[in-house]
C-alpha cells in the first residue's frame, strides 16, 4: 500500500473510521475514498455494487457498523444483527468481486464466549456460549470473520479480521441510551459535577474487569496490519488455530469501579459513587491476548489515564457545549 493507493474507509464518520482517516492523512496517504451513510447506504446491495465498480478501491478498512452499549445491544437486537450482517456482507463480497488487494474487517472481542479462558486467544472463538446481552451483534461479527476466511480459502482473497477490545476516544457516543461504559461514566460524572449532585450511580457491581484502548491506538494498529510485509500477512491469513483473525488490545485492564474512580478524578467530581447491583454486569472479565500482534512489533502508545483525559477534553469541546 503506497501513498497514492486508492483506499476506502467504510464508516469514516464513526469513532473508529474517523481515527483511521486521521492516521492515514497524518501518514501521508492522499487518495482516500470516503462516503457518508447518506451518500451510500452500505445495507443496499445494488448501491454497494455500483460504488465498488465505479471507485475500484485497492484497499478497504471496514469500520462501518451499528454499535452501542449494553442497553442498545440488549433492546435492539434485530437492528444490530440485520444492519451489521448487511453492511459487512455487501462490502466483503464486492471487495472480492472487484479484486481489492487487502481488506481489514474490524469487529470486537465480544465475539468470544462469555466465560472464555483469560486472556482470550483467537482460537477461543466458538468454544462456548456468548454473553446474552450482545449476542446478536457478536453473531453478526462472527459471520463476518467466517466470511473473510471463506473468501480467502475459496477465492484467494486477502481479507483479515481484527478484534479490538473496549474502545474510547474522540468521536465516541455519549448518548446514555446507546453509549458504552466509559463515555457514559464521563457524561454522568460531568453532569453530576455541574449539578453538584451528592452521588453518581454506576450500573452493576463494579467488579467486572475490562480492557480499554484509545481509538487512535486502534487506528495505528490497523495501518500497521494493512502494511505488513507479504510473508507476515500471509501467516496471519493462514494461522492454523485461527486463520485471518487477530486480537488488538492494550493490556490495560481495570475494574468498572476502578474506571469510575479514574473518571471521577479526571472530571473532578467529588460526590459518592453508588453501584446499582440490580443492573447487569455483563461478562465478568474480557482481556484479549494480543501476543501475536505484539510479536509482530506493535504496541499501544496511549496510557489509560492520558486517554481518559483526552476523551474528556473532546467531550467538553464537542458534546458538553451542545447539551
Amino acid at each position: 500500500m503506497n501513498h497514492h493507493s486508492r483506499i476506502y474507509v467504510a464508516g469514516h464518520r464513526g469513532m473508529v473510521g474517523s481515527a483511521i482517516v486521521r492516521k492515514l492523512h497524518a501518514a501521508g496517504y492522499t487518495n482516500l475514498i470516503l462516503k457518508s451513510s447518506a451518500e451510500l447506504d452500505l445495507r443496499d446491495q445494488a448501491g454497494v455494487a455500483s460504488f465498488f465498480a465505479a471507485e475500484q478501491p485497492e484497499y478497504v478498512f471496514l469500520a462501518a457498523a451499528r454499535v452501542g452499549g449494553i442497553i442498545a445491544n440488549s433492546t435492539r437486537k434485530a437492528e444490530f444483527i440485520y444492519d451489521n450482517m448487511m453492511i459487512q456482507t455487501n462490502v466483503i463480497h464486492e471487495a472480492w468481486k472487484n479484486e481489492v488487494k487487502r481488506l481489514l474487517f474490524l469487529g470486537s472481542t465480544c465475539i468470544y464466549p462469555k466465560f472464555a479462558p483469560q486472556p482470550i486467544k483467537e482460537e477461543h472463538l466458538l468454544t462456548g456460549p456468548l454473553e446474552p446481552t450482545n449476542d446478536a451483534y457478536a453473531i453478526a461479527k462472527i459471520a463476518g470473520i467466517c466470511m473473510c476466511r471463506s473468501y480467502n480459502q475459496q477465492y484467494g482473497a486477502r481479507f483479515l479480521a481484527a478484534m479490538p477490545n473496549n474502545l474510547y476516544g474522540p468521536g465516541d457516543n455519549y448518548d446514555l441510551t446507546g453509549s458504552h461504559v466509559l463515555p457514559a461514566l464521563i457524561r454522568k460524572a460531568h453532569e453530576a459535577q455541574q449539578s453538584r449532585a451528592p452521588h453518581l450511580t454506576v450500573w452493576g457491581s463494579g467488579t467486572p474487569l475490562r480492557e480499554f484502548m484509545h481509538v487512535d491506538d486502534l487506528a495505528d494498529a490497523s495501518l500497521f496490519l494493512m502494511k505488513l510485509d507479504e510473508q507476515c500477512y500471509r501467516k496471519l491469513l493462514e494461522f492454523a488455530p485461527a486463520p485471518a483473525l487477530i486480537n488488538v488490545g492494550s493490556g490495560q485492564e481495570i475494574s468498572i469501579a476502578g474506571l469510575a474512580r479514574l473518571v471521577q478524578q479526571v472530571v473532578g467530581y467529588q460526590g459518592e459513587l453508588i453501584f446499582d447491583t440490580g443492573k447487569p454486569d455483563g461478562t465478568p472479565r474480557k482481556l484479549a491476548d494480543s501476543s501475536r500482534l505484539h510479536a509482530l512489533g506493535w504496541q499501544h502508545r496511549i496510557e489509560l489515564e492520558d486517554g481518559v483525559q483526552d476523551a474528556y477534553q473532546w467531550f467538553l469541546e464537542h458534546v458538553a457545549t451542545t447539551t
